[in-house]
């Protein structure tokens, strides 16, 4: 009988480009553009900076793998640590509801590098990025995303580093069994706590910078015929029975090849937690559609799914008191004074002076956040929130989020995407060269060398 791990290596050993549909082949081209924007702009960081130090200390030199959004270039393993690190740490990348990770920020930034390490065209690239979210998306729902985020793990960390194995596997043109060893080895290397909740540190931005960094080298030892164990996925001591004490192997493989998980991903409109979008997106349309002022509102009442208590609700003392901008990506109380206050939630309402502000502290404290039973139920095919605002006056509005913008339910038109893209690009690069950017990555299946295309996101 063939294993899990290895039906769904043959699957992805013989996928073709010429398989996909517009729609997939498209959906990719979408993806990739939003992995660009923020790349380019969590270039800009401080924790995107200090990795890229390390690894200019361990790597010096000119040659290798573009470093987005610098003229840095390192070996391939660095190089998608370092764009892996920097583009999740605006938590404005896209995230798959269902595993309840961050596909991108892991399958991108290991393709992008082991492209460039190897030389591929469009078409490959796209099979590659088709199958990473594939392989990470399927693991991370068969694990059960609140099974496993109990015992402390983070998905993007842990499924990211076997989606970027496939992607690069792919891309290296690997028959089955050394990708088959390439997913056993990194197996080992699958890694990500969910710790840095309790002081707001940067090692989440890391995650998928790791994991990118780990499926390369995974992928270029099972070349060099090192081995791994066969069935990583579904063993006694592997993945799924390590990971959680809820895992469901069958959703590993169901449905396997009748439609991809890369067109159920979702796109991130606000800056911070995936679970805040749908609160967020509450609290603008009641105050956009009764035309309310923040200085009118008495109190306001937020409807949160269960897996995202522990995220974005609890422990109160922190979430009502946010030390750093990690702590408000992951506060729903910050989220949602932000919101009533500015009308957004973007790049440019998460900062340290709205960290110190009197005006946010005190919005914050008539923000509360309860169970809703209900929104359970679809959870996590559907991530909805309810919100009910009470004004000064008494007069009280309620509205259900059921798909946050951004859900394959209710998408970002491209038009959307390219203006986020424009707007997170503009700092570092000009409109010409955002302008090129977007039509070569629009036409990706032409792309004769995606290291021609790479090199746009140098800044030399």
């Amino acid at each position: 009988m063939t294993g899990a791990t290895r039906e769904m290596v043959n699957f992805c050993s013989r996928l073709s480009y010429q398989e996909l549909s517009p729609e997939i082949t498209d959906r990719v081209k979408y993806l990739a553009l939003d992995f660009l924007g923020v790349a380019v702009r969590g270039s800009l960081t401080e924790s995107a900076e200090v990795v890229r130090n390390f690894i200019r200390d361990m790597n010096p030199g000119t040659k290798g793998g573009v470093i987005i959004g610098t003229g840095l270039r390192a070996t391939a393993q660095y190089a998608a640590l370092a764009n892996g690190t920097a583009s999740h740490s605006l938590e404005l990348d896209d995230v798959s509801n269902e595993a309840s990770a961050h596909p991108g920020v892991a399958i991108f930034p290991a393709a992008l590098a082991a492209a460039e390490f190897e030389g591929c065209n469009g078409e490959r690239f796209t099979e590659a990025v088709v199958l990473g979210y594939e392989v990470m998306v399927r693991l991370g729902s068969a694990l059960n995303p609140a099974s496993h985020y109990a015992r402390g793990f983070h998905p993007t960390g842990t499924c990211g580093a076997f989606g970027a194995t496939i992607a690069v596997s792919k891309i290296f043109n690997l028959d089955a069994e050394p990708t088959l060893s390439a997913l056993g080895i990194v197996g080992s290397q699958a890694a990500g706590s969910m710790e840095f909740l309790t002081n707001g540190s940067w090692i989440k931005r890391l995650h998928p910078g790791w994991a990118a960094h780990n499926g390369i080298i995974a992928a270029l030892l099972a070349k060099r015929g090192f081995t791994g164990p066969a069935t990583i996925v579904e063993g006694k001591s592997g993945f799924l029975h390590a990971y959680s004490d809820g895992a469901d192997l069958s959703k590993f493989l169901d449905g396997l090849g009748d439609s991809f998980e890369a067109m159920r991903v979702s796109i991130k409109p606000h800056a911070c937690c995936r679970y805040k979008q749908g609160p967020i997106d509450g609290i603008l349309k009641i105050m956009s559609e009764h035309r309310l002022k923040a200085q009118e509102v008495e109190r306001v009442t937020l409807g949160i799914l269960k897996a995202g208590f522990p995220i974005i609700v609890e422990p109160r003392e922190l979430k009502y008191n946010p030390r750093t901008v990690v702590d408000a990506q992951f506060s729903m109380p910050f989220g949602a004074a932000l919101a009533l206050l500015y009308g957004k939630a973007s790049l440019n309402e998460y900062t340290e002076d709205n960290l110190e502000s009197a005006e946010v502290k005190q919005m914050m404290s008539r923000v509360s956040c309860v169970a809703d039973p209900e929104l359970d139920e679809v959870y996590p095919r559907q991530w909805p929130a309810s919100v009910e605002i009470t004004t000064r006056d008494g007069r009280r509005f309620a509205t259900r989020i059921s798909h946050p913008k951004g859900d394959p339910e209710n998408p970002l038109s491209w038009e959307e995407l390219i203006q986020k893209f424009n707007e997170l690009a503009s700092p570092v690069f000009s409109k010409d060269r955002r302008q090129e950017l977007i039509s070569r990555v629009r036409s990706l299946e032409t792309e004769e060398s995606i290291p021609n295309l790479v090199n746009l996101l140098s800044t030399c």
